[in-house]
């Protein structure tokens, strides 16, 4: 008999997950403990912009006409624990206020409410990112409160998405990590993977710590290796280098790599920057606090970024003062293809000169409705060429491919100045000279 997964949390994770397992021929019931996401959900719409997510879910949920009627979405614990083989725990691990640490109270109230509800066989499998040493932990609750006892077991399969790629990534994952204390738990994220495994995604078997590890590591990698480059960026200003030809250089070392070489104003959203805050809490807590101190590094290097930003902004208004100048920000989300403006350096930057005195005017493809909750008292424009509009300097801050298209000739027919900085290393600097416009990015010589 068909397996029947559960997904409790509907946020970004889980609202990806469930459309994916729908996709993959499985029955489907989420679950969220707030009625209003449900009842958007069930109408097959998303209170974020993923790309074809909306799609996904059009073709999957109950009573939308045209679907397969795999998906379903409810409000009930009860309803979840009777329906489900496999319970799939995607809630927020958000960072604690004023700490590093991250905040396991979403995780320990969905557990604690699902176990009282598994009468039957069942794996209970994490997808959030947590520190090590919760898995064992919540391991435990899970033997202690289950109706159905040992026939109750617990995996841990972190996630690996990509904004902007989500869907792409759950349906073909590069990977999958199954974190298990049994074959029989194994036997069954088999079954559930097995389209993924069939294409060729690499299933890896850990114990619970490497599972819980996998994650929190991997992120430190990149945030690693974009402060990196950035640090490089750094010196090249310094010394009158250029940090994307060195950039390209180093890349072709397949020891290296290329991607994410790219200079700017570092990295920001939901995982990254509190992710490895976490790590470094956690190896705190376990007495290996040495091992990661270099992550605090990687953390100064990534939030100077945003205030060189400011000060490269400053120096091209002539290096006093942004009261009474206009400065145009394309951008407000932490990368393209998202409207996520969580820890946002784009527009972080916009806030910092806004408070400075700057008559600061956003524009975003994706982002402005979230942008505007967060800083009400920006500008905003309804297009790259209205944010422009009488603007003393453009600063280029998320790498939309929008922004890349634009037509440095027509934008510099509205500015008042046609001066330009990249805080992402994206745009064709020859394209923008040969326009008439000044143009710098961080790390680049200035002509």
């Amino acid at each position: 008999m068909a397996l029947k997964i559960t997904v409790i949390g509907t946020g970004y994770l889980g609202a990806t997950h469930a459309a994916a397992m729908a996709e993959m021929g499985f029955e489907v019931l989420g679950l969220d403990i707030v009625p209003e996401k449900i009842e958007m959900l069930s109408r097959g719409r998303v209170p974020m912009y993923e790309p074809g997510l909306e799609e996904l879910l059009h073709r999957h949920v109950a009573g939308i006409e045209g679907s397969t009627g795999r998906l379903r979405f409810t409000t009930s614990w009860e309803e979840v624990g009777d329906f489900g083989d496999v319970h799939f725990v995607c809630v927020n691990t958000p960072q604690k206020h004023g700490e590093y640490g991250c905040d396991m109270s979403y995780v320990d109230a969905a557990f604690g409410a699902l176990a009282p509800h598994l009468r039957k066989p069942s794996l209970v499998v994490g997808k959030s990112t947590v520190p090590v040493g919760s898995a064992e932990r919540l391991s435990r609750l899970l033997a202690e409160r289950a109706p159905a006892g040992v026939d109750v077991e617990l995996a841990w399969n972190p996630e690996f998405l990509r904004e902007g790629f989500a869907v792409q990534d759950t349906l073909h994952p590069d990977r999958i990590v199954a974190g298990v204390e049994s074959e029989r738990a194994e036997k069954v994220l088999r079954e559930v993977y097995e389209v993924p495994i069939g294409e060729g995604s690499p299933f890896v078997v850990t114990d619970f710590p490497t599972a819980e590890l996998v994650k929190t590591a991997a992120n430190s990698f990149l945030a690693t290796k974009i402060s990196f480059i950035n640090a490089m960026a750094e010196v090249c200003e310094a010394a009158g280098g250029d940090v994307a030809k060195l950039a390209e250089a180093i890349g072709h070392d397949d020891r290296i790599g290329a991607k994410f070489l790219r200079a700017g104003i570092g990295f920001g959203g939901g995982c990254l920057p509190k992710d490895i805050r976490a790590f470094m809490a956690r190896a705190g807590e376990l007495g290996a606090d040495q091992a990661l101190t270099f992550l605090r590094e990687i953390d100064s290097i990534n939030m100077r970024r945003r205030g060189q930003m400011v000060g490269m902004a400053r120096e091209a208004l002539g290096g006093d003062t942004f009261l009474g100048k206009r400065v145009a920000v394309l951008g407000a989300t932490f990368k393209p293809d998202s409207d996520d403006v969580r820890d946002s350096p784009a527009l972080n930057v916009a806030g910092q000169i806004h408070l400075q005195g700057g008559q600061v005017t956003v524009y975003d493809p994706k982002g402005m409705d979230n942008a505007r909750r967060v800083f009400p008292t920006l500008g905003y424009a309804d297009s790259a060429l209205e944010a422009a509009r009488g603007a003393d300097v453009v600063l280029h801050l998320t790498e939309w491919r929008e922004f890349r298209e634009v037509d440095p000739k027509e934008l510099g027919e509205v500015v008042n100045a046609r001066v330009i900085l990249d805080g992402r290393n994206a745009l064709d600097a020859d394209l923008w000279r040969a326009a008439g416009w000044t143009f710098r990015a961080m790390g680049r010589p200035r002509a």
